[in-house]
């Protein structure tokens, strides 16, 4: 895909982060078919059906077991209507993390884009080293842009 349109999808990804209510941080995803198709999105966010209130999302004990991330939101949605995400490509505002990078592969995503230069927190370097470990092992293409 072209720099114009891997930008404009990140952009929208980014947009679409903000619908997360998580005041901590916001993610959003956007998967793209072969053809430029959008064929599902995704943010940050509790499961439909839980009260996702502030108090819940201010402690992270409470929030981490409810929370589903953006990519998975994004696959679970495209499954629960049936779109199938093989050989789409992934455009994230960060990095996935191990979780999230299982799900991808499993899905059948063929390349994660996110952008360069965000700020990744300490408690996660690890896990996101391993997540990139395992989507090149496993034939995902990974890129920064």
């Amino acid at each position: 895909m072209s720099e114009k349109w891997d930008l404009r999808f990140i952009e929208l990804a980014k947009h679409i982060s903000l619908w997360s209510k998580d005041p901590s941080t916001k993610v959003g995803c956007v998967v793209v078919g072969e053809d430029r198709e959008i064929r599902s999105t995704g943010f940050n966010g509790f499961p439909r059906g839980i009260d996702d209130n502030e108090e819940r999302l201010l402690d992270r004990e409470k929030k981490y077991p409810l929370i589903c991330h953006a990519e998975e939101n994004a696959i679970m949605h495209a499954a629960r209507i049936g779109v199938s995400l093989k050989n789409s490509t992934a455009y994230v505002t960060w990095p996935p993390c191990s979780r999230c990078a299982r799900s991808l592969i499993q899905a059948g995503i063929k390349e994660v884009v996110y952008p360069d230069g965000g700020e990744i927190p300490e408690r996660w370097k690890e896990d996101f080293t391993t997540s990139n470990e395992m989507m090149k092992e496993a034939g995902v293409n990974v890129r920064s842009i």
